[in-house]
């Protein structure tokens, strides 16, 4: 049994707090490095501190671990953090393997094994949102607790920048980011994206960090391959909504921020919507990256969302009646 949680969103008078940036230093406290370890023959780095019930961190497509560096000290005061390079991304090898959420997640119970962490509250963002969601449905006894920040894998509607990308031999003209004229050119276009008021211009410093973190062919082909196991030219072809009936005992936070111009809110309130007992919190002034916008109330949200829920326990005799019979009748899942 899971305590109560609340379905709590933003009020809308509440006057919205000015962003604020964690500042980007190592904690003397805490060691944020990065870690190695070799699973099936691949290496796989990680950064690991501070103490306490796990939490495990996991970042967006093209992204890596040091997304979540200036959150972990913070975290670390309460938790074992753990906050992997996806495969593919940072400093893990980036092989000729399988990019499929799936398979991540495999590599996720895999990593869990190999530190000796049984279980643990799960945080994703973005694409690691959708591995979050697929570590719940594959392991769930692995899953205390689920965040899932502006997560993929909700519904079809997605950036038509992510669409493009999905384009036959795009990975061809991905080197094009290199060169200083064409970079420069993409910042001016976001730049003027956003003072025009478009909501993807809300994150140009953040979208431009990801690209500097496809510095070589091997994470450009693993960024290509990953994106085409989620999306197509006509949007997100993963959706965790036909199984989310599943979920329905796992304490579930859902963050976005209300102007998200990669993945919309909306899917936010679907999610709500569709999820028993989920509790959805929108960042007013926030885009993709609300964690980044403010990260003193993430942090504290995170803390009290924790404080007010019970680890999820499992039952493997309802799980089984579940599936057999599908989704409950008259439930928000159906209607979604």
């Amino acid at each position: 049994m899971t305590a109560p949680t609340r379905d709590r969103k933003a009020p809308a008078a509440r006057k919205a707090p000015a962003p604020r940036k964690a500042p980007r230093r190592r904690s003397p406290r805490f060691d944020t490095s990065i870690k190695h370890v070799t699973i099936h023959g691949h290496k796989r780095a990680y950064r690991m501190c501070g103490s306490g019930p796990a939490l495990l961190l996991l970042h967006g497509i093209a992204d890596n671990s040091a997304a979540w560096e200036p959150l972990m000290p913070a975290l670390a005061e309460r938790f074992t953090v753990i906050a992997p390079d996806l495969l593919g991304h940072g400093a893990s090898d980036k092989p000729r393997a399988d990019y499929s959420v799936a398979a991540y997640a495999n590599g996720m119970r895999d990593l869990l094994t190999v530190l000796g962490i049984e279980h643990a509250t799960v945080v994703g963002h973005s694409l690691g949102g959708g591995v979050a969601a697929q570590i719940g449905y594959q392991y769930p006894e692995l899953c205390d607790r689920l965040v899932l920040v502006a997560t993929g894998g909700v519904a079809r509607e997605v950036s038509p920048v992510l669409r493009i990308a999905t384009a036959p031999l795009v990975e061809l003209t991905l080197p094009l980011l290199g060169i200083p004229l064409v970079r420069s050119a993409g910042h001016v276009a976001l730049e003027l994206l956003r003072r025009a008021g478009h909501d993807i211009g809300r994150d140009v410093d953040e979208v431009m960090r990801v690209f500097d973190g496809m510095p070589d062919g091997g994470a450009r082909v693993a960024f290509t391959r990953t994106l085409r196991s989620v999306v197509d030219w006509r949007g997100q072809v993963v959706t965790m909504l036909d199984r989310a009936y599943l979920a329905e005992s796992v304490p579930m936070l859902l963050v976005w921020g209300e102007h998200d111009g990669i993945i919309p809110v909306a899917h936010g309130h679907l999610a709500h919507d569709a999820i028993r007992g989920s509790r959805l919190e929108v960042f007013p002034e926030a885009g993709h990256f609300p964690h980044h916008t403010d990260p003193e109330r993430f942090v504290s949200l995170l803390f009290e969302f924790v404080d007010e829920t019970r680890p999820a326990s499992h039952d493997g005799v309802r799980r089984r009646d579940l599936l057999i019979s599908g989704k409950p009748e008259g439930s928000a899942t159906s209607a979604a």
